[in-house]
């Protein structure tokens, strides 16, 4: 693996820093075990992610050691404790607010430097994985990268001539892919369990638009790699079954869901994620598989993984969704290109064929006739979920819907999602902040580019105009840019987005690449 490793990095300019690590690390929660159990659930600090990102001012062994000799102690206080063993990340908040006069245009432009951070150097026992290139957070709590935020921000940063930055982001998350066989949800050790929707292939193909083919030649590995993490375990399934994160169908038909390799509370919500466990009837180990599948997914939380209406029925893990599956379909239809550029057709035509075979089956199992849109397939129980989402536009932003399915998700949206500032995320009210009134960058960008590409222009053109003025008006109320947004609220009213484990979060990357691309009136062709 170091010497595969070694070759894809030479190939594509990041050899350096960052590339000794041998064993994976491990999270924080396995590190510390009962100690990191207490000082979470004790609440010593208000957001659970501070503690995950501390770092250790000596071996963690030592520090335990130290912990189990002085608990029991007269005196002992667990606060005291911990200050005294680990550090605070220093949290670069986003200072940047707007100057008199200034515009939408001139703050993202702005930002890019502020959200800048350069590569990493090795810190030990700290939960960051290092980066060898400079990169963009988002901002707020997120001081790391994330990985389908990442291609959001690439469309601003193309967008603004920040090519090399954009550059650099790709060769990060190819550098992660390679050294650890998958893209993990983010930069961090307590990650690396799970991945988050698959869009490198989308930013190898951002790339190419500006420096060529070669670039699937270069990135050929590192897609391939994604591919066989996602599709671990294909081969040996009978129908009925799954493995990690594929499912063979009755019909053979071979799809995939989210899934998490732990079933332990997230180190960066552990104490949130307790209290849920406490109040769901399922098995503890199964709501936690879930919320982590849940957080893979991207979109957590959202009615989409409920089978009620409370955080305690999530079962993300018995969901096929559609956007995942289409964005299968764009992997595999990536690597046939790639495989055809460096002459191996029979690779070639093997990806061809999954990814013809893959959007047959989400044309036909995720496709609901009654409502005229795509839902999410419960495969444990044979049926739609009929949970009506935004979800629905990405068949059609990669071309996985016939001509017909496009116009009547348009009819769909109109209908059901279209809102005073957007799309609505869904239509169901829950308290979660991938449900109404919320809406989000990404959701906004792939609505107006699927639809303008099944020949719906004019719905296209009023959701990027509203979403663009939503932002704005946020922009005017707070002088910020931020995570989500209220889209249901009419002209004037509340536009930052609620709900959630946490507070709405100021930066922000995805937000700003989007709001920029869309300002620019971009469009892609592929």
């Amino acid at each position: 693996m170091r010497r595969e490793l070694f070759l894809f990095l030479v190939g594509v300019g990041l050899t350096g820093r960052g590339f000794a690590r041998e064993a994976e690390p491990q999270p924080p929660s396995i590190v510390f075990g009962e100690l990191y159990r207490a000082v979470e659930l004790a609440q010593i600090y208000p957001d659970q992610k501070i503690f995950a990102d501390a770092i250790p001012m000596s071996a963690p062994a030592a520090i335990m050691r130290d912990y189990e000799a002085r608990k029991g102690k007269a005196g002992f206080k667990l606060g005291d404790f911990v200050r005294a063993n680990f550090r605070l990340p220093v949290l670069k908040i986003v200072p940047y607010r707007r100057h008199p006069g200034e515009t939408v245009g001139g703050y993202i432009d702005g930002l890019w430097p502020v959200l800048r951070r350069p590569p990493d150097e090795v810190e030990p026992y700290s939960s960051l994985l290092p980066l060898p290139a400079p990169y963009i957070v988002p901002g707020g709590r997120f001081s790391e990268i994330y990985y389908w935020d990442t291609y959001f921000t690439m469309l601003g940063l193309e967008t603004d001539g920040q090519d090399a930055m954009a550059r650099n982001l790709v060769r990060n998350i190819a550098f992660l892919i390679m050294r650890y066989g998958h893209m993990p949800n983010g930069n961090r050790s307590y990650y690396l369990s799970r991945s988050q929707p698959p869009f490198f292939s989308c930013m190898v193909d951002l790339l190419a638009e500006r420096e060529g083919k070669g670039v699937y030649r270069s990135y050929l590995p590192a897609m391939r790699a994604e591919y066989d993490f996602w599709m671990q375990g294909a081969a040996g399934l009978e129908p009925g079954e799954a493995h990690r994160r594929v499912v063979e169908l009755a019909d053979g038909a071979i799809l995939n869901r989210y899934w998490d390799d732990r079933d332990t509370p997230r180190d960066e919500s552990y104490r949130e994620d307790v209290e849920t466990a406490k109040a769901s009837l399922e098995p503890a180990a199964e709501v936690y598989r879930n919320l982590r599948a849940g957080a893979e997914s991207g979109w957590d939380y959202s009615s989409r993984w409920l089978a009620g209406r409370t955080l305690g029925t999530i079962d993300t893990t018995d969901i096929l969704p559609v956007d995942l599956n289409s964005e299968m379909f764009h992997l595999e239809s990536d690597l046939a290109f790639a495989y055809g550029l460096v002459g191996d057709g029979a690779d070639a035509r093997a990806f061809a064929g999954r990814a013809a075979a893959r959007a047959a089956a989400v044309r036909r199992l995720m496709w609901d006739q009654a409502g005229g849109d795509f839902s999410d397939y419960n495969w444990r129980e044979r049926r739609l979920t009929h949970v009506v989402s935004a979800a629905t536009v990405v068949p059609l932003f990669f071309h996985v819907a016939t001509d017909a399915q496009g116009k009547s998700v348009a009819m769909a949206v109109r209908a059901h999602l279209l809102a005073p500032g957007g799309v609505l995320t869904t239509t169901n009210t829950t308290g979660q902040q991938w449900d109404a009134p919320n809406g989000w960058a990404p959701l906004q960008w792939m609505a107006v580019q699927g639809l303008a590409r099944y020949g719906e222009a004019r719905l296209a053109g009023t959701i990027a105009a509203r979403w663009e003025k939503r932002v704005e008006s946020g922009f005017r109320q707070d002088g910020v840019l931020v995570e989500k947004y209220n889209v249901a609220a009419a002209a004037g009213g509340p536009a930052t987005g609620h709900g959630g484990e946490y507070g709405s979060q100021v930066g922000f990357g995805w937000t700003n690449g989007v709001q920029a691309a869309l300002m620019a009136g971009y469009h892609r062709s592929w």
